[in-house]
């Protein structure tokens, strides 16, 4: 095997050591004459075998605690003929003399041996496998599908690596009549299809493929290369989709940064099935935002584009059946580098933040990440209102130390005089990409009179919080109850806390009033809310259920758990155990049923 695809490979998932592990296939055994070579590999993850006695080396051992997935190296279609084209052998090849001399993966953001780690590393395809209900039992509000997106890299990386880089992954959980059925598919977007057709890495990472002026200028000459190669067209995508999920217009798609929105449907059977990339009929000729805000009444989504090229931000909206209305050019965003990941409305304004976080071509260029801070930037929130035809009427306030990235909610007070917005704030912005079991962030909210300029910022917990939710039905409006994951360390969540937003009125500066931690050696994501009655308007805003995959370390299982948002220990309502583990990821969306049997 070539180090074109192995480099980093006899080390990768170091603690995930398997009970009986199957040798390794006999590379060296395939005859001269075979028309093809191994060219990359991915991964299956096969059934775990777990004796309770096993002999080695003559001596009794004991059932190992430590995690005992058996991931096992094969082929599949990634095995590549031998008559592929000289041009993609050329390139290939200058492709691994990157990898391997020019910029090996230094740093440990991007060493694909630390971030695909533990429960971080890719599993395969599964198709709808049903699960067991391990304890209690499921919801009758639950039925429909529980999506949660995240990257999983279709091949091992042969060079640097990012956490964002990967190919998204949908791992759904359909649910009808107290039964269970997982599913895990990719998003089978551009990036992906001409990838497994050629059985290698083809399209530059984002976030791990630009390190130094060499390296750089290196790895766009091979894309150019391939471009001309014919072995891609950026036209026609270039984003793996690995980031969140919608569902609006009566459809669901899947959402990366870098690329336009993915439509998905859902088979009888429950499988996961890409429909392709969605341009709204051509009015949306650039990537838009992994979160775009849904108003629970009018039903209109609202979201936003952000460009190399003035103007930096554009600002839309799609009206109740999914059609996109034209931009909203937002020229006072003067930078084309801050890093807008999110944002947020309210009824009548939509709140965005340009932050200290920042793309940085001089500091790439100089041997840095991509992303970097720019520690002299006064941060800024800017208010605009939500059907503007123009920027005219947009406000910008200068808001010292804030660095949000993900919007919680918003609503107005006062008559409209006043916005109030709940987000996470990062303390340690420094460590976001680089070092990320060092980031603290806080949950604040922060007060803005649109008349005075004022400014003012609370925070509503000290606790490491992230990956926050709401229920749904309050987005736009003043809600009481937000649910998030606890760091411990960040991109690992330990538990789930509930916090109640009301306190802060009355000056307590910690408003956690419930929390359910997973046990050691035990992961979850982000918490999702799900209403038990989502069709009554005289609910209590939380009468539902957090819902999350939760990993355990210490066995190699994985389990979806749901929990009861009204208990003060948000009590384990139901668990299911899943046929296989899930890797962490991102962002999740639970559809219900009826808006399943729309798709």
């Amino acid at each position: 095997m070539d180090s074109l695809s192995s480099s980093f490979f006899p080390t990768l998932s170091p603690s995930y050591s398997a009970v009986s592990q199957p040798p390794s296939p006999p590379w060296s055994s395939l005859p001269p004459s075979s028309p093809f070579r191994i060219r990359s590999i991915r991964i299956e993850e096969k059934p775990k075998t777990i004796a309770t006695t096993t002999k080695r080396d003559g001596q009794d051992q004991t059932k190992n605690p430590t995690p005992s997935l058996n991931i096992e190296k094969h082929v599949t279609s990634s095995i590549v003929k031998n008559d592929q084209s000289l041009p993609a052998t050329i390139l290939n090849a200058f492709d691994n003399i990157i990898n391997d001399f020019i910029d090996p993966p230094l740093r440990h953001s991007i060493d694909p041996r630390r971030v695909l780690s533990n429960n971080f590393s890719p599993v395969n395809e599964l198709p709808p496998t049903d699960c067991e209900i391990s304890e209690g039992a499921l919801p009758s509000c639950l039925n429909g599908v529980y999506f949660r997106n995240g990257p999983n890299p279709q091949f091992l990386p042969r060079g640097p690596y990012h956490l964002f880089d990967g190919d998204g992954m949908l791992h759904a959980i359909r649910i009808s009549k107290g039964k269970a059925t997982l599913c895990s598919r990719y998003v089978k977007t551009y990036k992906y299809n001409i990838e497994r057709e050629a059985g290698f890495p083809i399209v530059l990472n984002v976030f791990s493929g630009f390190n130094g002026l060499t390296a750089s200028v290196a790895r766009m000459a091979v894309t150019a290369g391939r471009f001309l190669a014919g072995q891609l067209d950026p036209s026609k995508g270039n984003g793996p989709a690995n980031t969140s999920l919608a569902f609006f217009g009566n459809k669901l798609y899947a959402l990366g940064e870098t690329d336009l929105p993915y439509a998905i449907k859902l088979a009888p059977d429950g499988d996961i099935i890409t429909i392709g990339r969605h341009d709204f009929d051509g009015r949306l000729s650039l990537s838009m935002t992994a979160h775009p805000k849904i108003d629970p009444i009018t039903k209109e989504t609202f979201g936003f584009s952000c460009s190399p090229i003035p103007p930096f931000l554009k600002f839309f909206h799609f009206n109740e059946n999914g059609e996109k209305q034209p931009d909203v050019p937002i020229f006072t965003m003067t930078s084309p580098t801050s890093f807008l990941h999110d944002f947020a409305i309210t009824k009548n304004y939509a709140i965005f933040s340009e932050i200290q976080i920042m793309m940085s071509p001089m500091a790439m260029i100089g041997g840095g990440s991509l992303f970097s801070v720019d520690s002299k930037r006064v941060p800024r929130v800017g208010v605009i209102p939500r059907y503007a035809k123009n920027e005219l009427e947009m406000k910008w306030f200068e808001v010292p130390g804030w660095n949000t990235v993900h919007s919680i909610n918003a609503w107005e007070e006062d008559d409209g005089d006043t916005v109030v917005m709940v987000a996470t704030n990062i303390l340690l912005v420094d460590h976001l990409l680089e070092k990320m079991d060092f980031i603290h962030v806080l949950l604040e909210k922060m007060t803005i009179n649109l008349k005075t300029g004022i400014v003012s910022r609370q925070p509503l917990s000290t606790q490491n919080l992230e990956l926050p939710a709401i229920n749904p039905a309050f987005i736009a409006v003043k809600n009481r109850y937000i649910y998030c994951g606890v760091g411990d360390p960040m991109p690992k969540i330990s538990g789930v806390v509930k916090l109640d937003v009301s306190l802060s009125e009355v000056g307590q500066e910690e408003c956690v009033v419930a929390c359910r931690m997973f046990g050691p050696g035990c992961f979850g994501g982000e918490p999702f809310f799900v209403a038990n009655e989502p069709e009554n308007p005289d609910a209590d805003e939380d009468d539902g259920y957090v819902v999350s995959y939760v990993h355990n370390e210490n066995t190699g299982d994985s389990r979806f758990v749901v929990m009861d948002a009204k208990s003060p220990t948000l009590k384990i309502v139901c668990e299911v155990k899943l046929p296989r583990r899930v890797p962490y990821g991102f962002h999740g969306l639970f559809v219900k049923e009826s808006d399943i049997n729309k798709l």
